[in-house]
């Protein structure tokens, strides 16, 4: 279903109500959906407490791209495929060694992704063979990631190992170590988290570019440089960049008083859609106590300040409610993980990938009768009209200036 919107100009003005695309509805998905005044989140009908507790990454991967959860032999088949797909080969990591060292990760991800269709011929003409892509891209994120770090560590990148579970083995190949069994399973969970989430920026961009016909490697491409932005994906390093500087919890009221007073934005706080906690933030909070255990929790009490105070400042300050997201709490689960807080927003892309490519192949393959081809929305255009005489064309060499 795709819903159009002429602006209303009854009282002189125009209705800005939709501008942005925002209530704007672009498609149909069977993919996830986000119930705004519960709080909810789903993917393909699935809630994602019940996912959180009872799944892991892999096995969502398989839900999001086939649209159901597998059988035993088809989850040990994807596993397998990760697994051996991961490796990234010496020609591609041999390009990305000529990448400047200072390169932003999310610059370098965006760059890199490219290079994966050099070793992929498959043309995206059927839905196999865009899954297929889309298992290999979900696999390669995940090491071009560790191995960006690497390299500009100087350290060897370090080469996949495909009996381990993908969490664990990005964990491995990020630091050198194999992982503690309890810690991979929370970065898992948190992988789970971010797979998806209905018509987000990143995504609408990957299917906006899907439907021009382009392979999934634009796609995913455009997605990522959409999820770098600091209103975005880029906003879980921000919020981590944002505890660093508090430090203490007798600091985050002044902090966040002078910065909602003069209009500034909370990162992690407020979402563009849930009309109260988003789910992912209460899970979230859960990861991390898990992952304290009896250590110090002094980033889970951080932010729960940052939240508390910014709740009770901006009720003050604007008379309504603002809630976390799920940048909120990620930032110090990540942190206390060990992870680069500059490749927060990496972790997020390599797990959203799933996401983005089952997009694609719905975006791809939708019958023509429910979707037109391709993207084309309106602009209103609030330029100057002009006369012949006042937009006279004049010569460069007759130009002169005011």
């Amino acid at each position: 279903m795709e819903v159009t919107s002429t602006p209303d100009m009854s009282n002189g003005r125009p209705d800005t109500t939709n501008v942005g695309l925002r209530g704007i509805t672009v498609a149909d998905t069977k993919i996830s959906d986000v119930q705004a005044e519960e709080g909810r989140l789903v993917y393909r009908g699935y809630d994602i407490q019940t996912l959180a507790a009872r799944s892991d990454f892999e096995e969502v991967v398989f839900l999001l791209l086939y649209g159901d959860l597998p059988l035993d032999s088809e989850y040990g088949r994807l596993h397998h495929r990760l697994g051996e797909r991961r490796q990234v080969s010496p020609h591609i990591l041999e390009l990305v060694r000529q990448y400047p060292q200072d390169l932003r990760p999310m610059d370098f991800l965006q760059a890199a992704v490219p290079l994966l269709k050099m070793g992929d011929p498959r043309p995206d003409d059927s839905k196999e063979a865009v899954r297929e892509r889309a298992v290999d891209l979900t696999a390669k994120m995940a090491t071009l990631v560790a191995a960006y770090h690497r390299l500009r560590s100087g350290l060897e990148p370090i080469e996949a190992d495909p009996e381990l579970d993908h969490a664990a083995d990005f964990l491995r190949m990020l630091s050198g170590e194999t992982p503690d069994k309890e810690v991979a399973h929370l970065l898992d969970v948190a992988l789970l988290l971010h797979a998806d989430h209905s018509m987000n920026a990143s995504t609408f961009v990957a299917r906006a570019v899907t439907s021009t016909r382009a392979h999934t490697y634009s796609a995913v491409a455009a997605a990522i440089g959409a999820l770098s932005g600091e209103l975005h994906g880029g906003a879980n390093s921000r919020v981590m960049e944002m505890l660093l500087e508090i430090q203490e919890p007798d600091r985050v009221e002044g902090y966040i008083e002078e910065r909602l007073s003069r209009g500034e934005k909370i990162m992690g706080m407020g979402h563009r859609v849930y009309a109260t906690y988003d789910p992912r933030s209460l899970i979230l909070q859960d990861l991390i106590r898990q992952l304290g255990g009896d250590r110090d929790l002094h980033w889970l009490k951080l932010t729960q300040e940052v939240e508390k105070s910014t709740r009770r400042i901006f009720r003050q300050l604007k008379g309504k409610d603002i809630y976390p997201n799920v940048d909120l709490y990620s930032a110090s689960l990540y942190y206390m993980m060990g992870i680069p807080v500059d490749l927060f927003t990496p972790v997020f892309a390599m797990s959203r990938v799933a996401g983005w490519c089952a997009h694609c192949i719905e975006e791809r393959f939708a019958e023509a009768a429910e979707k037109p081809a391709l993207y084309r929305p309106l602009a209103r255009y609030v330029g100057h009209y002009c006369g012949p005489e006042e937009c006279t064309y004049e010569p460069m060499a007759e130009r002169h200036q005011p």
